[in-house]
C-alpha cells in the first residue's frame, strides 16, 4: 500500500474502505467549488460511490497503471492526489489532484504534488511528469508553475465540463529539471 509522509502536517496514503465516508463528505461539501474544474461530480451521489472510486483506485494500483492517494492534513482527509496514469514504457506519470474548498491556500497541495513528483522520479524511475489544467483554473496552474513545470502548450476544447468545453494547458517536468530531491 502506498504511504508517503511529506512532513509533520501532510501525509499521502492510498484510500481504504474506512475513508469512503470522509471522502464523500469532503467531495459533497466542496461540490459546487470542484464542479468548476472536475467533470465527475455528478457521478458521486453517496458513500457507496466514493467506495467504488476507492476500489477502482486499488485495481489501478495493483495493475501498475496509476496511484491514487488521499491527502491527509493533520490526519484529516482534505483532498486527493495521484498519478491518474502511469506509462512505464515512456516513463511518464500523469498527475491529477483536487483539494477541498476549505483547505485552499495553505500550501497543502504544493507539498503533496512535490512529494509525489520526488517519489515518481526516485522510486518509480520516471523521466517525465505531465500535468494538465483548464486554462481558466488559475490556482491549479499556479501550483504547476510554482513547482517548476514548464508550460508546453494548449489543447483546445480538451474537456467537456457539464455545459461547456474548456481548453487545457499542458505542463511538463523532466527528471533532470527537478531539484527537490
Amino acid at each position: 500500500m502506498f504511504i508517503l509522509h511529506v512532513d509533520d502536517e501532510v501525509m499521502l496514503r492510498m484510500l481504504t474502505a474506512r475513508d469512503a465516508e470522509p471522502l464523500y463528505q469532503i467531495t459533497d461539501q466542496s461540490r459546487e467549488y470542484l464542479k468548476k474544474w472536475l467533470p465527475w461530480l455528478d457521478e458521486i451521489h453517496s458513500v457507496d460511490d466514493s467506495l467504488s472510486f476507492i476500489k477502482n483506485s486499488f485495481q489501478l494500483y495493483n495493475d501498475r497503471k496509476g496511484i491514487t492517494a488521499g491527502i491527509f492534513w493533520f490526519d484529516q482527509l482534505v483532498g486527493v492526489v495521484g498519478f491518474n496514469e502511469l506509462d512505464f514504457k515512456n516513463k511518464t506519470g500523469y498527475i491529477g489532484y483536487w483539494l477541498g474548498e476549505n483547505y485552499q491556500g495553505k500550501g497543502i497541495m504544493t507539498k503533496a504534488v512535490s512529494a509525489l513528483i520526488t517519489y515518481g522520479f526516485s522510486d518509480l524511475s520516471l523521466n517525465r511528469m505531465d500535468l494538465r489544467a483548464a486554462k481558466e483554473n488559475l490556482p491549479s496552474r499556479a501550483i504547476a508553475e510554482r513547482i517548476g513545470f514548464k508550460k508546453e502548450g494548449r489543447i483546445r476544447q480538451a474537456e467537456w465540463l457539464y455545459d461547456r468545453y474548456v481548453d487545457h494547458i499542458v505542463y511538463g517536468l523532466l527528471k533532470e529539471e527537478w531539484n527537490n530531491e
